[in-house]
């Protein structure tokens, strides 16, 4: 379901304060977080933020493209590393 339109789009206050500190100060740091579902906002434009993906952090480098997209969409948890090559289960066996 999604997040009622009176609402506005959740994004973690710690996250946001520190991006507010960053344009103060017209620095750009890598900033490092966990909250996968914070929303981008525009005050995150040109900024590079480390996204947890549940092993590392992973740098996103945030585009005007991105506003309104989760920060977790970028990141992917689990990389497929294909089937198995000689799996018995999967093939059917052929009786002649």
């Amino acid at each position: 379901m999604a997040r009622s339109l009176r609402k506005n789009t959740f994004v973690s206050n710690d996250l946001l304060s520190r991006i507010d500190d960053l344009n103060m100060n017209n620095e750009k740091k890598i900033i490092v977080t966990w909250s996968r579902r914070s929303a981008i906002v525009p005050a995150m434009i040109g900024h590079t933020i480390a996204i947890h993906n549940g092993k590392l952090h992973l740098p996103v480098f945030i585009t005007n493209r991105m506003i309104n997209h989760k920060l977790g969409e970028f990141v992917p948890t689990s990389i497929f590393q294909g089937h198995a090559k000689k799996d018995k289960k999967s093939k059917k066996s052929k009786k002649k």
